[in-house]
């Protein structure tokens, strides 16, 4: 049988809904969709580049929490409103990974009609325990 542990941080938005922020199998950390709400205002900046960069903050606490470091991230989704934002969102997501001395992850990315909170990005990730 699989064990999983439940992560979860006041450092990243409480869920708006029936699932967790994250799951520990182990080896392997599965974060929940995050959208940019600061956890200290419960605001969504009105900024994109911003939105996103909080997005990627709040990844980052879960996997803290994890006991982890953003550079154990190995894959995103991100689920945008706006394909027109995408060169501002892959600008907050370079700053973000270079400034976290990490590689950039794999990941996709989607156009969506929308997002709860009336958010314009959410982002959600894998993070392995170990590299090798």
């Amino acid at each position: 049988m699989m064990h999983k542990t439940i992560i979860n941080t006041k450092n990243a938005p409480t869920c708006i809904g029936p699932y967790v922020q994250a799951l520990d199998t182990g080896k392997i950390i599965f974060i929940s969709g995050q959208i940019g709400i600061c956890p200290e205002t419960k605001n969504i900046p009105n900024d994109i580049y911003q939105e996103t960069y909080q997005v990627l903050e709040n990844i980052k606490s879960i996997v803290q929490e994890a006991k982890l470091h953003a550079n154990n991230i190995v894959r995103t989704t991100i689920f945008i409103t706006n394909i027109n934002n995408l060169n501002k969102i892959n600008l907050a997501y370079k700053n973000f990974f270079e400034k976290n001395q990490s590689t950039f992850p794999t990941r996709s990315c989607v156009e969506v009609s929308n997002l709860p909170n009336n958010a314009n990005i959410e982002i959600d990730a894998i993070a392995i325990r170990t590299l090798f």
